[in-house]
């Protein structure tokens, strides 16, 4: 499953690439109130109540605010994690469903010249 996450995350193709943007734009509030609203705050529950979102590095006059750096690797990982997973059951449900049998065409009935002419034609490939 790594391995078929690394491919899809760096080494996918243009359709796994714009299915990607796609669902990612459609579920992009989704996932980020998921993260902000719930994945957040169990980090911080789990790291003795920090808040990534509140860090910082002050230097000089500015703020570094690498804390929604954090959070924006995290949500990154939660949308690319939840793409996968969709589409890997997405392809699984499609290659459960058997693929309709192709009919044989029908062969035509030849007609007296057509069957002359191949007639002809087998007896020179047996003279070869």
């Amino acid at each position: 499953m790594w391995k078929d996450f690394k491919e899809f995350a760096f080494k996918g193709n243009i359709f796994d690439l714009a299915i990607g943007v796609v669902i990612g734009a459609a579920f992009g509030a989704i996932v980020s109130s998921l993260v902000e609203n719930i994945i957040t705050p169990i980090i911080g529950i789990l790291s003795g109540g920090l808040d990534f979102s509140q860090l910082t590095y002050p230097y000089k006059d500015t703020e570094i605010k690498y804390g929604l750096f954090i959070q924006s690797i995290i949500d990154f990982l939660i949308v690319a994690g939840s793409i996968f997973i969709f589409l890997r059951v997405l392809m699984k449900l499609k290659m459960k469903q058997p693929e309709p049998v192709a009919e044989e065409p029908e062969e035509k009935a030849l007609d007296t010249k057509e069957e002359l002419l191949s007639e002809i034609r087998d007896l020179l490939k047996e003279q070869k």
